[in-house]
């Protein structure tokens, strides 16, 4: 077989599996745009005869959408900007002192991202719970997030900081910097593209966040977008199209986010595997 016939094939191969991939989504969006009877119709239409464009309306303004969505961008925020404090600062150190304990402890830490949330969710609760944080839900949520996505920031970040030069700094601290100084003014300017991109993934990853939410938040009017959705099930459940909507509005933003920086979000996410 030829290069150019074997390229073909290949491209031929990752537009089929980029199909069956992305055809979950798209039938997202067709069925929010369908009528209740086109919805069970036999064979099922891959396009609406009548796009019925007044759902999305109609499921903002019953569900209150607007505050479901406020508190996933509270929630998401208040995660990243922890995160991002803390996490910082701990990949930074971790870049720099290097030794066969650190990357034992890493191994280890990241043991715990295999872990799923509904197995950690009771002893979180619980420990919660006994410390008062319950009283403030949506802070109780930011912390178990924090804790759960920390070590992934904190991976990622340090691969960024291990590609930013260590000659840079000794340069910065022989001209008369404090090693703050060298940190601030040298090395986080550098590495700013893969913090970002950390962040970025944390966000949507916060952002759709279900399990800490609805076992910790009881309140309907703290409660995010994820809990909402879920809001629709029942043992009757019948308004596809409505559950669908509502699904469009909540994942198009995060899509559109991803759309739009996934250029950076690659260079991001290969800058530390480059030195």
């Amino acid at each position: 077989m030829s290069e150019n016939a074997r390229n073909r094939l290949l491209l031929a191969l990752s537009i089929v599996m980029a199909a069956i991939y992305l055809f979950p989504l798209y039938w997202m969006y067709v069925t929010a745009l369908k009528s209740g009877s086109e919805m069970f119709a036999t064979p099922p239409s891959f396009w609406p005869s009548s796009a019925q464009w007044s759902t999305f309306a109609y499921v903002w303004e019953s569900r209150n959408m607007g505050r479901y969505l406020w508190n996933s961008t509270v929630i998401a925020f208040g995660a990243v900007a922890l995160i991002a404090m803390l996490g910082t600062g701990c990949a930074y150190v971790l870049a720099r002192y290097r030794n066969i304990w650190v990357d034992i402890g890493l191994f280890l830490i990241l043991m715990f991202q295999v872990l799923p949330a509904s197995l950690m969710i009771t002893p979180i609760f619980v420990g919660f719970s006994q410390l008062g944080l319950l009283e403030y839900p949506r802070l109780a949520v930011i912390l178990a997030i924090t804790a759960k996505s920390m070590p992934f920031f904190v991976v990622l970040v340090r691969a960024t900081f291990m590609a930013v030069p260590m000659e840079l700094e000794e340069a910065a601290l022989v001209d008369g910097n404090s090693r703050i100084g060298a940190f601030l003014n040298i090395v986080l300017p550098l590495a700013r593209n893969g913090i970002l991109v950390s962040a970025i993934l944390i966000f949507m990853q916060a952002f759709g966040e279900f399990v800490y939410s609805k076992s910790m938040i009881q309140d309907i009017q703290l409660q995010p977008a994820s809990v909402g959705l879920n809001s629709f099930m029942g043992p009757n459940t019948s308004e596809w199209n409505n559950i669908m909507a509502y699904a469009t509005m909540y994942v198009t933003p995060i899509l559109a986010i991803f759309v739009l920086l996934q250029r950076r979000i690659v260079s991001g996410l290969t800058s530390g595997a480059l030195k």
